[in-house]
Formats: structure tokens, C-alpha cells, sequence
């Protein structure tokens, strides 16, 4: 994950008698999730990517100004776009790792430490490509939170163990206080990316009554759940689904 591209600075328009979380809620309450199943709305993904990317530094230039990876196609890849009033705002990407589908992105990076837990049988959220768009993030402060959400949903729906975030020194603190991870590794090179990320997660079922108390909104419903994360049937690692996106309103 590269959450430099995330501004956590500005805020969305609100009464001074708000909460933090109930103007995160407010903003949930109008976003649309999609799950990015078909090829234009990845395509709009990976462009979103690659602006963020490169303003960030992180990357060169490239005359297909566009950013994608082979971890994109994984049949245990969920890929997510966050839309503002029909606008792409934010995406994440969440792996579910695990013995029968280990492959994820913080593996390759952090193999001494992440191979031991999947060879003990953990089911691993690790979440990752996590940017934004440049203005919709310095109009609605809360985005961050709103995408970040989507790992928490995720361990939820999957039972996992772990939930993971490869970060940057300088947004650690933002971890430990949206979803209570800590440190397990110090800044390494990450692939792809020219900037090293640190390795933090958290161990679910220990934080998530915490995190639910302090950040109601984290709370998902059954069939939240279901329509981010469902699959059809047909959809297999043979034959990944390929059906088209779903939207969900959060909340």
C-alpha cells in the first residue's frame, strides 16, 4: 500500500457539532464501492494509479500512463473503486492470502516474515495499491478512512487472522489509529514502487471490538459483505469472474 497518495488534511463540510465518525459515516452514505470486475473500470483504476504513483515519485513516467501488476489478475484479488457522485475517488486492492492461495504482494516483500504465518494455516488480508484522487482527497478528509474500511470488512467476511499494510515512516501513526496495526518490519524496497514501505498489521479479532467502538462506521452487514465479496459460482481460480461490477452503496 502507498498511502502518501491519500491526503489526510482537508476536511469534508460539516457542522462544528459533528463527530469525526459521524462525518465519516456521512460520507460513506454516499459513496458508491464498486467492485472492479470489468475492463473499463480497472483500466480507470490502473490510470488512477499511475497519476498518483507519479506524483508522488514512486514511479517513472510511462507512455501507457497506466499501473498494474500480475497480483491485479489473482483469483483471490479483490479490486475496489470508491466513487463520489459518479467520480472515481479512491481504490484499494485486497488479497485474501492463505495455504491454498498464498501469492500476495507483501509476501514478495516480506517473505522472512510472512511465509511462517501461512504455512501455519492464517488467513491474511493484505491490502495494497491504496490511492487517490488528487482533489476529491483534499475536498473530503475522511476518504482515507472510508477506503481503508474496506480491509476490516474483508477480515470480517473471510474470518481472517492478520490484516496488513505496507506504509510509509511518515503515515504509521495513521495506521495504528484507524485500525490499530503496529509495526512488524522497518522500511524495505517494494516492488515496483522506487520509495520503501514498512510492513504493519494487526491481529483481528483482537482489535476490531476496539476499532468498532471508537469508528462505528467500521461495522458491516451481512449483505454488505456478500455484495463486496461474493462471487458467482462459475468464478474460479481457472476461470476468474469477469461478470459485471458491482456497486454498493456503504452504510
Amino acid at each position: 500500500m502507498y498511502p502518501e497518495t491519500m491526503s489526510f488534511r482537508s476536511s469534508d463540510r460539516a457542522g462544528p457539532e459533528s463527530s469525526f465518525p459521524e462525518r465519516i459515516a456521512r460520507l460513506l452514505s454516499r459513496i458508491d464501492c464498486r467492485r472492479a470486475d470489468t475492463d473499463d473500470e480497472r483500466e480507470a483504476i490502473y490510470r488512477l494509479r499511475y497519476e498518483a504513483y507519479l506524483r508522488e515519485g514512486a514511479i517513472p513516467q510511462s507512455a501507457s500512463k497506466r499501473f498494474s501488476d500480475r497480483y491485479d489478475e489473482m483469483p483471490h484479488a479483490y479490486l475496489f473503486g470508491l466513487y463520489i457522485d459518479g467520480e472515481l475517488a479512491s481504490s484499494i486492492r485486497i488479497h485474501v492470502a492463505s495455504k491454498d492461495h498464498p501469492d500476495c504482494l507483501s509476501l514478495e516483500a516480506f517473505p522472512d516474515i510472512l511465509q511462517p504465518e501461512i504455512d501455519a494455516g492464517k488467513v491474511i488480508i493484505d491490502s495494497t495499491r491504496f490511492v487517490s484522487d488528487k482533489h476529491l482527497s483534499q475536498f473530503h478528509r475522511g476518504l482515507p478512512y472510508a477506503t481503508l474500511r474496506l480491509t476490516m470488512v474483508a477480515a470480517e467476511h473471510f474470518h481472517a487472522d492478520l490484516v496488513l499494510a505496507a506504509v510509509r515512516v511518515g503515515h504509521q501513526a495513521f495506521y495504528r489509529r484507524a485500525v490499530k496495526m503496529q509495526l512488524i518490519c522497518g522500511p524495505r524496497s517494494y516492488p515496483n514502487l522506487t520509495k520503501p514501505l514498512c510492513l504493519m498489521a494487526s491481529h483481528y479479532q483482537t482489535v476490531v471490538a476496539e476499532v468498532r467502538r471508537e469508528y462505528p462506521f467500521i461495522a458491516s452487514t451481512f449483505f454488505e459483505r456478500q455484495k463486496l465479496f461474493g462471487r458467482e459460482p462459475a468464478c474460479s481460480e481457472q476461470q476468474p469472474c469477469k461478470q459485471q461490477g458491482k456497486a454498493r452503496r456503504f452504510g
